[in-house]
C-alpha cells in the first residue's frame, strides 16, 4: 500500500481524516521550520543553496540563485534545475510536485499551486494535487499564478500578473487572466 506521501504526489483526495494525516502535519512543521531559518536573516547565495537542500532533499546546483523571502510549507517536492533564478517574494505549493528545469528565470512574487480543494462544500477541507511543470530557459513574469496541473513550455513567456489554468506551448507567449497566447517568440 501507497504512504500518504505517494498517494498526495499521485493526485488522490486526501482527506484530514486518513489514518496517515498526522505524517504530513509534521512534514508541514518541518518545512515551515526550514522556511522560517531560511527568511529569518541574511543568507548568503551557497547558504540559501544548502538550505534548500535540507528543504527539498536533493542537491541543489550552485548555479541556482534564489531571493529571500520565499515561501512554502511542504518543500519535499521541489525539484530545481541547472542556472535557475527565483525572485523574492515567490510562494511554492509544491504537494503535487513542481519541477523547474534549467535556465529557467521567475520573477518576484510568483505563486506555484500544485493542491486544490474539491467543490462540494463537504469535502472542501479536503486537498488533491496537480504536478506543475516549468520547462528548459521559460520566463515567468512578475507575480504571475501557475495553477495545479499546467506545464509551461521551453522558452515560454508568462506575461506579469498573468494566471495559467491550461499548459503553455514552447516558444508561446501568455498574458491575462486566465492566460491566453499573445504570439510566438520570433527566432
Amino acid at each position: 500500500m501507497r504512504d500518504v506521501f505517494e498517494r498526495m504526489r499521485a493526485g488522490e483526495l486526501i482527506l484530514e481524516s486518513d489514518p496517515e494525516y498526522p505524517k504530513l502535519n509534521e512534514a508541514f512543521e518541518r518545512g515551515m521550520r526550514l522556511v522560517e531559518e531560511l527568511n529569518r536573516t541574511y543568507h548568503t547565495a551557497g547558504e540559501i543553496r544548502m538550505m534548500l537542500s535540507r528543504l527539498t532533499g536533493q542537491d541543489i546546483d550552485e548555479s541556482v540563485r534564489m531571493f529571500l523571502p520565499f515561501h512554502t510549507v511542504f518543500g519535499r517536492f521541489i525539484r530545481f534545475g541547472k542556472n535557475v533564478f527565483v525572485n523574492s517574494g515567490c510562494t511554492f505549493l509544491d504537494r503535487g510536485g513542481i519541477t523547474i528545469e534549467d535556465d529557467v528565470f521567475i520573477g518576484p512574487n510568483v505563486s506555484v499551486i500544485t493542491e486544490n480543494h474539491p467543490e462540494a462544500p463537504e469535502l472542501r477541507h479536503n486537498v488533491y494535487t496537480r504536478p506543475v511543470v516549468i520547462k528548459r530557459n521559460a520566463w515567468i513574469g512578475a507575480g504571475a499564478i501557475l495553477l495545479p496541473g499546467v506545464t509551461v513550455g521551453q522558452n515560454a513567456i508568462v506575461g506579469a500578473g498573468a494566471v495559467v489554468t491550461r499548459d503553455v506551448e514552447d516558444d508561446a507567449i501568455v498574458a491575462g487572466n486566465p492566460a491566453r497566447l499573445i504570439r510566438y517568440i520570433r527566432k
